[in-house]
């Protein structure tokens, strides 16, 4: 190549191709991961019909909501109090065999779940389901370990997308289908459908539990056969003192060969918890937006809110997520190969400022012009939209976590603790945001506004701690 003084140096560096996904085993585990908002958020449209029904609240409806929130809350309590500890297993004995075991505790709760008659016959079924369900930390690790840093970002930009059609389809079948025999009485008019009214859903949830087990078995190939024996791996007390593994930085995947570092040390390294810290306020905050969002659209006017039916609600949430997952496919992974993962996270949590200052806004609209009209539905796309640009953050954020992991048989122990800290964040986020809501609204705090306030200062964390991640090479192994 001809060169002279003038010639730029970087312009003769040359740069590593990217590496094809691999479609056949990325494809089965994004099938399989349909399983987790499925089996999360089928029950939704009907829980609060099925605790009326089987009488839990003595016929006093004003408690239903207790219940409700108990049950709902359930999947994801027990899920963070056990995805650690099945991550770090499938760290051992493989992601194979983790992911059938939770498979089939999942497919088995969901179909107890929809013949359970009793209020903890359902408490039990749904925390076999988030006890079982240790998959998601798994899967993350299974992608981790098929793809490399040049396609990395692309893989798991795919994740939102496939949360996104798995929230939307969920409450489509759990809403659709429950009490069948009232649609479809020519073929569900027997005495199990009348005893069993929500049981269809549950069976239908089971049954692709069920299949992606059988796919999982039969096509999904574990990336390392080789594995560390737990009793080998325990660290070593003579002398009182543990061994200290050297921790790679982030970016680097360390040695694939070595044993899966202690849970200990990895709490110690700064390079681990910064990724892990920032995906938990991140699930924080997110999960405090999402409770608020039809919160907010079903208030009356005269309250704080947009006083929207519950049909409108719903078509703006089905719109945002058909939405956001064209948005996902289309701009994530470009954004990112263009601008690089650091600026892609740090610009889109920085899109939570006017995403949460809208909520004032809107009521502020609504209340000078007494209905929603266009100016309304302008703020609710221009909101929804940018939500989909903060969702962004998630695809990127799980790029840190993965690339932060010291060696390759720690993934799993890595995506279980990045896992845990957003399961209590979803278990914990909807309720305290909820009733600080109703609290702001109902003593008049900071003009009823004082529930954004509180997001905001959470925000302002979680944009503190972006600016800690560090830039990742593109060109690592």
């Amino acid at each position: 190549m001809a060169t002279n003084e003038n010639t730029p140096l970087l312009e003769n560096v040359p740069t590593k191709a990217k590496t094809p996904l691999p479609k056949t085993q990325l494809g089965l585990v994004l099938f399989v991961l349909f399983t987790e908002p499925m089996s999360a958020q089928f029950i939704f449209p009907f829980i609060n019909q099925l605790i009326r029904e089987l009488g839990i609240t003595g016929g006093d409806d004003r408690k239903i909501g207790y219940y409700a929130g108990i049950i709902e809350s359930l999947f994801f309590v027990t899920q963070a109090l056990t995805v650690l500890g099945w991550s770090r297993l499938s760290d051992y004995v493989g992601r194979k065999p983790v992911l059938l075991v939770g498979l089939m505790g999942l497919s088995i709760s969901n179909l107890c779940f929809g013949l359970s008659r009793t209020f903890w016959a359902l408490v039990a079924s749904r925390c076999i389901a988030g006890a079982l369900n240790g998959n998601i930390g798994v899967m993350k690790s299974i992608i981790g370990e098929i793809t490399d840093n040049t396609n990395m970002a692309q893989a798991f930009a795919l994740i939102p997308i496939i949360f996104s059609v798995g929230a939307s389809i969920a409450p489509l079948f759990g809403g659709g289908l429950a009490k069948p025999h009232d649609y479809w009485p020519e073929l569900f008019s027997g005495p199990f459908w009348m005893q069993y009214p929500y049981s269809l859903p549950c069976i239908v949830s089971a049954s692709f539990a069920g299949l992606s087990f059988f796919i999982t078995a039969l096509f999904l190939r574990e990336v390392s056969q080789r594995r560390i024996p737990i009793m080998q791996s325990l660290p070593s007390k003579r002398h009182g003192k543990e061994p200290q593994p050297e921790i790679a930085q982030v970016g680097t995947p360390g040695d694939k060969e070595a044993s899966p570092v202690p849970i200990r040390t990895l709490l110690k390294t700064y390079s681990v918890m910064i990724p892990i810290a920032n995906y938990s306020i991140l699930a924080l905050v997110d999960i405090g937006f999402f409770a608020l969002v039809p919160l907010f659209y079903a208030t009356p006017v005269e309250i704080g809110g947009l006083g929207l039916s519950p049909f409108a609600i719903g078509m703006c949430m089905t719109a945002f997520g058909i939405g956001n997952g064209l948005f996902q496919m289309l701009i994530t992974a470009r954004a990112i190969d263009r601008f690089g993962e650091r600026r892609v996270f740090c610009s889109a949590v920085l899109v939570f400022f006017p995403l949460i200052a809208m909520f004032p806004i809107m009521n502020w609209v609504i209340q000078v012009q007494k209905k929603v009209g266009p100016a309304i539905w302008v703020l609710i796309f221009a909101q929804l939209f940018l939500w989909a640009v903060v969702d962004m953050s998630f695809a990127v954020i799980f790029v840190f976590v993965t690339r932060a992991s010291p060696n390759k048989n720690s993934l799993g122990t890595m995506n279980g603790l990045s896992q845990t800290t957003t399961s209590i964040a979803r278990a914990m986020g909807p309720a305290t945001f909820t009733s600080l809501f109703a609290f702001s609204k109902e003593y008049n705090l900071l003009g009823g506004n004082l529930v954004y306030v509180v997001l905001l200062i959470v925000l302002c964390l979680l944009v503190f701690l972006s600016r800690r991640l560090p830039e990742l090479e593109k060109d690592e192994q």
